[in-house]
C-alpha cells in the first residue's frame, strides 16, 4: 500500500498508547490508578450542559461559518480583552475543532516546505508531528531543570536561521508546568520581532496557574510582537469540556482570512451545538474556574509531597497545568517507555513516558484525579522503586 510519506512519518501517541493499555488492565478488573489523564476529571459545568441542550431543543443542528458563529466569536473577543489584553476584533477570531485543531491549521497556513520551526523541549507531543505534516521542519530547542524548562532569548537568538518561520510557546507547559514570567516574555519578543518570527502562544492551560497570579500573554507586550502571534486558548481545560472540541485563536486579519479558508475545506464548521456551550462558557462567571484551580492546587501540593519521600525521583515544581514532570534517571532505565510499562505491570499504575515530550528521561504524572488516588498511587510506585533498588544491589 502506498501511502503519504508526511502520514508515514508520523510517530504514535505514547499518551495514548499507556491510556489504552490501562483502561485494558481496568476492563480487566485490575485497581489501575490513572495518571496519565491530559483532562480535568470534574464534570462540565451544568449551565454549559444546558446551554447544549437548548440548543438541541431549539433546532440549532444546522451548519455555521466555517470558523464559528458571530456572537461566539464576539465572547471570545471580549475575553481575549478582558483576561489578556489583547484588542481582538471577531473578525480576528477563528472558531476550530479544539485547540489542537487551531494548531494544525496554524502551522499549516504559517509554515511550508523548507521552513523551520522552533519548539523548545519538552514540548507537547502533537507540536512536531504537525510541523511534519506541513512539510516544514522541527528545530528543537532543548531546556534543563536549571533554567526551569525555558528557552532564554539569547538560545532563541543562536538558533534562527535564514529558514526560521515560527516560535511555538506553551505556557503554562504541557508537560512541565512551567510559566514564562513577563520580563521572559518581553525579550524573546524582541528577539522574534526583529528577525519577523511568528509566535504560535498556546494558552490552553492559563486559568490553571498556582503560585502567580500575574499572567501575561506575548501578543499583549506590544504592537509588533502583537501583529507576529497567533494566540490559541480553548474552553477544554478551563471548562472541562475535552469532549466538546471547540478550540480558537486569535490573529492577524490576514491569518485569519487563510485560516478560514482552510476550514472552508477541511472541517467546516465547529459543531454548531458545542459552540453554544461555549458560549455559555465563557459568559459564566470564573467560581467554577477557580474552585477547580484551587482543587488542582491541593492535589499538586499533595503529590510533591509524596513524591518527596522518594529520593530517586526529581521533579522541578510546577507553576501551572496539572502535571508533574519527574526526573527518572537515578531509576537505571535508558529508556522512559521501558519504565511507563513496568510500572503498570507491575503495580497498575498509568504515566506517561517523557519520550513523546522530547525528554526521554522523564516521566509525566497528572494530577488530574483524587487525592485517594494521588496517594495510592505514589504510594505502589514508591515501593515499586524500592524493590527496583534491592533488586539492583543485589545484582551488583
Amino acid at each position: 500500500m502506498k501511502v503519504n510519506e508526511r502520514v508515514k512519518g508520523l510517530i504514535g501517541s505514547s499518551t495514548l498508547a499507556i491510556t489504552a493499555k490501562a483502561k485494558e488492565l481496568a476492563s480487566r478488573g485490575k485497581d489501575v490508578v490513572n495518571f496519565g489523564a491530559g483532562e480535568p476529571d470534574f464534570d462540565t459545568p451544568d449551565v454549559i450542559k444546558k446551554a447544549a441542550i437548548e440548543a438541541i431543543q431549539k433546532g440549532f443542528t444546522k451548519y455555521t461559518p466555517s470558523i464559528g458563529i458571530l456572537q461566539l466569536r464576539e465572547a471570545i473577543a471580549f475575553k481575549f480583552q478582558k483576561d489578556n489584553q489583547l484588542q481582538y476584533k471577531p473578525s480576528q477570531i477563528a472558531v476550530s475543532c479544539g485547540a489542537k485543531h487551531s494548531l494544525y491549521d496554524i502551522i499549516q497556513v504559517l509554515a511550508d516546505e523548507g521552513d523551520e520551526v522552533i519548539i523548545p523541549a519538552p514540548y507537547w507531543v502533537s507540536y512536531p508531528e504537525m510541523v511534519k505534516l506541513a512539510g516544514a521542519t522541527s528545530k528543537i530547542l532543548a531546556t534543563s531543570a536549571e533554567a526551569n524548562f525555558k528557552i532564554t532569548a539569547k538560545q532563541l537568538a543562536q538558533n534562527i536561521s535564514s529558514k526560521t518561520r515560527v516560535l511555538i510557546l506553551n505556557s503554562p507547559s504541557n508537560p512541565t508546568g512551567m510559566v514564562y514570567s513577563k520580563s521572559e516574555l518581553e525579550a524573546i519578543a524582541a528577539i522574534c520581532v526583529k528577525h519577523k518570527i511568528y509566535v504560535i502562544s498556546d494558552e490552553i492551560y492559563e486559568k490553571l496557574i498556582y503560585d502567580t497570579k500575574a499572567y501575561p500573554s506575548i501578543a499583549a507586550l506590544g504592537k509588533d510582537i502583537f501583529d507576529l502571534t497567533v494566540t490559541v486558548n480553548g474552553v477544554s481545560k478551563a471548562y472541562s469540556m475535552t469532549g466538546w472540541r471547540i478550540g480558537y485563536c486569535g490573529a492577524s486579519q490576514e491569518i485569519i482570512d487563510y485560516i478560514n479558508k482552510f476550514q472552508d475545506h477541511t472541517t467546516s464548521n465547529p459543531t454548531s451545538i458545542s459552540q453554544m456551550a461555549a458560549l455559555a462558557a465563557l459568559q459564566m462567571p470564573d467560581a467554577s474556574i477557580n474552585a477547580m484551580r484551587d482543587e488542582f492546587k491541593v492535589r499538586r501540593d499533595l503529590m510533591m509531597s509524596c513524591l518527596n519521600k522518594i529520593p530517586e525521583i526529581f521533579y522541578v515544581p510546577p507553576q501551572g497545568a496539572f502535571y508533574i514532570f519527574c526526573n527518572i534517571a537515578k531509576l537505571g532505565e535508558k529508556s522512559a517507555v521501558s519504565i511507563a510499562e513496568k510500572i503498570l505491570n507491575d503495580v497498575n499504575v498509568a504515566v506517561i513516558p517523557g519520550d513523546g515530550f522530547g525528554a526521554n528521561n522523564y516521566i509525566r504524572l497528572s494530577f488530574a484525579t483524587s487525592t485517594e488516588r494521588i496517594q495510592e498511587g505514589i504510594k505502589r510506585i514508591g515501593e515499586w522503586v524500592k524493590k527496583l533498588s534491592k533488586q539492583s544491589v543485589l545484582e551488583t
